[in-house]
């Protein structure tokens, strides 16, 4: 057999490309509402470091509406984030105060990504219209009379198999390949700034229920609250990490005490550049997230910045309004390129509106927190706002539900 020979053919109705919260979200709301659909992840397993763990009371609410939230709240160990709070050195300020949103769920759950996608793929399994590929790496676009008909992918036998569908969706991410292989680029933005992540032990007197944004001496942590440990993100300028490794483990160990005083003594454990993963900060958007019998949601439409941890939950509400708005078509056999433009145009603006949101808090607080040398003092007219209520609730309601609260159509819930 020739080596690009395609071994098999499959056929289905929804063709997934990507295994992450939105392709699994989609592929689980699809196949409820009789949609056969295949999930395409490149990786072997989820068995992996995900960063992104937060999720948001609107993604607690869809799966509420889908029975499933409590049981996945039960059955997996999870921190809680009530409020999200800036440590300056003159005093702490209240961002956000999410226990007092009208929700079931006044709060972001930590949940590990892996175990989060796992429950989910379970979930969905009940559903005989649901498959997944695991080590399935997709190379190409199937294309027909200048429509998109599928994809070919290389299999965990290193062959190449073939998937035609009505309609492909790329749900594969910030480098997604199927964006690339359209050719589609995205405008994007610079965000300021990049990302060290590493992660620290909880002990059982540390603070409870909280996000902390801390800054000084022109540096910024995240810490974020997890089952049994800190998730931590060393915040720099943008491209500078080469230069903070250059300084040593010491020099990020004496910072991060400043920055977070009651975690200095445990910064120690920290004794390999191993133990820190980078992320580097981007903004961006298609213009277009659509070709004929192509969609592009999530990452690979939009990538947020990680200002508020969103980015996981507007990729959900992407794959609700997806599923709102396709099922029907797609199960009739009447999906037309209008439809896929219906999505975008109920998505777009909320994701723009966000994206506004975080560059402004990009330039009020970790622009002017990053300059070395400068005490940083956020905003007189911010500060005074910040301590009104109706304003916390209004960036609360922003982190936690986006522009606007997301449902599940009724007639999915089965």
């Amino acid at each position: 057999m020739p080596e690009d020979e395609v071994r098999d053919v499959r056929e289905t109705t929804c063709c997934i490309v990507g295994g992450g919260p939105a392709g699994v979200m989609l592929g689980l709301l699809l196949a409820r509402r009789g949609v056969p659909v295949l999930v395409l992840e490149s990786h072997k397993d989820f068995d992996r470091d995900f960063r992104g763990d937060t999720i948001h009371p609107s993604t607690l609410e869809v799966l509420d509406q889908l029975g499933l939230a409590d049981r996945m709240l039960e059955t997996i160990p999870h921190g809680q984030i009530r409020s999200l709070k800036l440590t300056t050195p003159t005093g702490d300020l209240t961002l956000a105060d999410l226990g007092r949103l009208k929700t079931k769920y006044p709060y972001i759950a930590m949940i590990p990504q892996a175990q989060f996608l796992e429950f989910l793929v379970e979930e969905a399994r009940r559903y005989s219209g649901f498959d997944l590929v695991m080590g399935a790496n997709v190379q190409r676009l199937v294309q027909e009379e200048g429509a998109v008909c599928g994809v070919r992918y290389r299999g965990p036998d290193n062959g190449w198999h073939e998937v035609r569908a009505a309609l492909t969706v790329a749900a594969d991410g910030r480098f997604s390949k199927i964006r690339a292989l359209t050719g589609l680029e995205p405008v994007k933005t610079s965000p300021p700034m990049d990302v060290a992540w590493f992660r620290l032990p909880r002990r059982p007197d540390d603070p409870q229920d909280r996000g902390a944004l801390a800054t000084h001496n022109g540096h910024i942590a995240v810490v974020l609250e997890r089952a049994e440990e800190w998730q931590v993100g060393y915040v720099i300028l943008k491209g500078s990490f080469q230069q903070l490794r250059g300084g040593g483990l010491e020099l990020l160990h004496r910072s991060f005490a400043e920055l977070v005083p009651w975690l200095a003594d445990r910064v120690g454990l920290l004794t390999d550049w191993k133990q820190v993963s980078v992320l580097s900060v981007e903004s961006s958007r298609l213009t277009r997230w659509h070709e004929p019998g192509l969609l592009l949601i999530g990452d690979a439409a939009h990538v947020m910045s990680p200002v508020g941890g969103v980015g996981i939950n507007v990729a959900i509400q992407d794959a609700v309004e997806t599923a709102n708005l396709l099922a029907v078509p797609l199960r009739e056999g009447r999906l037309q390129e209008q439809d896929l433009a219906a999505v975008q145009a109920r998505r777009e603006w909320p994701v723009r509106i966000i994206q506004g949101f975080q560059e402004r808090m990009q330039k009020l607080i970790v622009a002017q927190a990053l300059q070395p040398g400068k005490p940083f003092h956020l905003p007189l007219l911010l500060r005074i706002l910040l301590r009104l209520p109706v304003l916390r609730n209004i960036l609360a309601r922003m982190i936690a539900f986006g522009v606007r609260r997301v449902r599940v159509e009724e007639d999915s819930l089965q």
